[in-house]
């Protein structure tokens, strides 16, 4: 079997390679009537493109999407969503496949060349194909037709630590998260970063980094007590992104060093709701909202493809060293921060629609 499809009532498809003519996604189950256009997905597309800064890979894809289906111009002159099929397509337009002439005889450590093969006994060793995190590029597309399902909702990404050096939480502004290129709420820490990452890319090495990401207006009751928990789901789809190591909800692995009383969440009463004196729980209790902000902390390893050699075998079983050229990120999780936020945004969408399906 293959597995390309992600969600439940609000569904998407992803298709195309890195090196391939194009990519896209089919996004299905979006409700009729929604104004949507291609300037409404362009931005989020436009923060996660390549070759913005000298900390990212210098491939130059000006990731123009066109929508191919699933709209109609209504009497009012506005396109709208029909209830149908929605199909979404980004052309590749700078594809350097002679870089990887070595890759098509050795395996790329850290990167998915062997287990590719070892699986289906072939690989498109150009960019890694479907394993490439260029794929991300259709899930920014979908993420951005799901924020329109749910308007209710606020969703912020940023980049809280590269390399082991973290964010001062006490210089947290969102403000700040668009004002550099790395996604940073902390202006002192981009200051920082900047050295960190030129440091590893010019020695043609790479970092890893944290990402949060947190959705507020989330209302309490979306999820599922079982098998549809919301903190599933969204481990499900944040571990689901190239390079991600580890998904933490809330407090995460800090709640394993707390004791009951000190991880609980205390409620008193408020006007129309419980007012909540903590959120450890990041807003999910027994797999359903709880109204509270929804958080999340994604580990992005450090990009595997470097200029270092290091020890490989061949697609013969034979020792032998590699290193990767072309462009790549000395650090892929700066851009990894608008695909989370779609990814938050397509849970939190599918979530929703389960929601109103069972309970009105």
């Amino acid at each position: 079997m293959s597995f390309n499809t992600f969600g439940h009532s609000f569904r998407f498809t992803t298709w195309g390679e890195s090196h391939g003519p194009a990519l896209g996604t089919v996004v299905d189950g979006c409700p009729p009537g929604l104004a949507l256009s291609e300037s409404d997905i362009q931005p989020f597309l436009d923060a996660r493109r390549p070759g913005q800064s000298r900390f990212t890979t210098q491939r130059q894809e000006p990731d123009q999407v066109r929508i191919l289906s699933g709209v109609f111009e209504g009497q009012d002159g506005i396109q709208r969503t029909t209830g149908t099929p929605i199909s979404l397509m980004i052309e590749n337009v700078d594809q350097r496949s002679k870089d990887y002439g070595d890759v098509a005889k050795a395996y790329r450590p850290g990167h998915a060349d062997y287990a590719y093969d070892a699986k289906y006994g072939f690989r498109d060793y150009r960019g890694g194909g479907r394993s490439s995190a260029r794929e991300t590029a259709a899930r920014v597309a979908a993420g951005a037709v799901a924020r329109l399902v749910i308007p209710e909702v606020t969703v912020l990404g940023w980049v809280s630590a590269i390399g082991g050096d973290a964010i001062d939480p006490a210089n947290f502004d969102p403000a700040e998260v668009t004002r550099n290129p790395f996604f940073c709420p902390d202006a002192k820490a981009a200051a920082r970063w900047e050295a960190l990452v030129d440091e590893a890319r010019k020695a043609g090495s790479s970092l890893g980094a944290v990402v949060e990401c947190t959705a507020t207006g989330v209302p309490a009751g979306w999820g599922a007590p079982l098998y549809a928990k919301l903190d599933a789901e969204l481990a499900h789809a944040m571990m689901g992104i190239n390079a991600v190591k580890g998904v933490e909800i809330g407090d995460g692995f800090a709640a394993a060093a707390n004791t009951g009383e000190g991880n609980a969440d205390p409620m008193r009463p408020g006007e129309q709701a419980p007012e909540f004196l903590a959120n450890h729980a990041g807003g999910i209790a027994g797999g359903i909202s709880t109204g509270q902000p929804v958080h999340v902390r994604v580990a992005f390893k450090p990009t595997s493809s470097i200029l270092t050699p290091v020890p490989t075998i061949t697609r013969e079983g034979e020792a032998t060293e590699l290193f990767t050229k072309g462009r790549h990120d000395p650090c892929v999780g700066i851009r990894g921060v608008p695909v989370v936020e779609a990814m938050m945004a397509l849970v939190l969408a599918d979530q929703k629609l389960m929601h109103r399906a069972q309970c009105g």
